[in-house]
């Protein structure tokens, strides 16, 4: 007889057809309510009938278990059918392009194999907690109103972030510069969005660069602009993104990623304004 008291448990399909594996991953997996596929079918099947939050999906399958064709169709068929489901795939080593194929069709993370129980189990765990805060975001969203809208466009209850919010408005309208630090994903460019809504710099531009996604030689040049004819390719004076934000605010994402030498210059112009 179950007890109707206890808390339902998370549902986790694992997509392998190995029976050793199977019987492996499903006793590792206690606390949450295990489901076992072997094929794309029964994946399909038991995603229909039980909805899973997350998955994890061995690439080869039947009848390509020597190859990578069957896993990404059955990846694409779960996210097809239910697009918010955290799909985890399975890639062997030396098998980067297989990972960077699945992330870049949808999958949320990947594993390698051999499979290392503790590590796909701290990532398991992960995609859950972010299924639940997606859910949570989603049913306040919900409500019709701007009770949960509480720093621009970030929704949230949590006691924690209405703490974090109040400070950002509080520096809103100072000219301190702020250093947001945190964890990728956890919605930095949001709060930095947020603090500039709610100054008086909000009429003007907000300006995000990523830093890390610029090649090193370009970098200083893009924040700084240049000249026409300062190098080889620059074919017209253009201004950097400090230029475009004056009056507003601007945002540096990855600042750590910035070579040493640029720190140095870029610390000179948060000093002297």
């Amino acid at each position: 007889m179950s007890d109707k008291n206890q808390p339902r448990k998370e549902k986790l399909l694992i997509v392998e057809d190995d029976p050793g594996l199977q019987k492996q991953l499903k006793w590792a997996y206690e606390d949450f309510e295990v489901f076992i596929a072997g094929d794309r079918e029964a994946a399909i099947e038991l995603l229909r009938a039980e909805e899973p939050d997350v998955v994890t999906l061995d690439l080869g399958l039947p009848p390509d278990p020597d190859g990578t064709t069957e896993g990404f169709a059955t990846m694409d068929a779960i996210l097809s059918l239910k697009p918010d489901t955290k799909v985890i795939v399975a890639s062997g080593h030396g098998e980067k392009s297989s990972a960077l194929r699945a992330i870049s069709g949808g999958a949320w993370d990947f594993y390698q194999k051999p499979v290392d129980i503790d590590e796909l189990g701290l990532i398991v765990r992960r995609a859950f907690h972010v299924r639940k805060l997606e859910q949570e975001n989603a049913s306040l969203a919900a409500r019709g109103n701007d009770d949960g809208y509480i720093l621009g466009d970030i929704i949230t209850g949590a006691p924690e972030m209405l703490k974090i919010a109040q400070m950002v408005e509080r520096v809103a309208n100072t000219n301190a510069s702020v250093m947001l630090l945190g964890a990728s994903g956890t919605g930095k460019e949001l709060l930095a969005k947020g603090l500039h809504d709610s100054s008086d710099r909000s009429d003007k531009a907000f300006v995000a660069i990523n830093c890390a996604a610029i090649p090193e030689n370009l970098l200083e040049s893009e924040l700084f602009g240049h000249e026409k004819g300062a190098f080889t390719g620059a074919i017209k004076t253009t201004e950097g993104k400090i230029e475009q934000a004056d009056g507003g605010t601007l945002f540096l994402d990855e600042v750590g990623d910035i070579p040493l030498p640029l720190q140095v210059k870029l610390l000179r112009f948060l000093q002297e304004r």
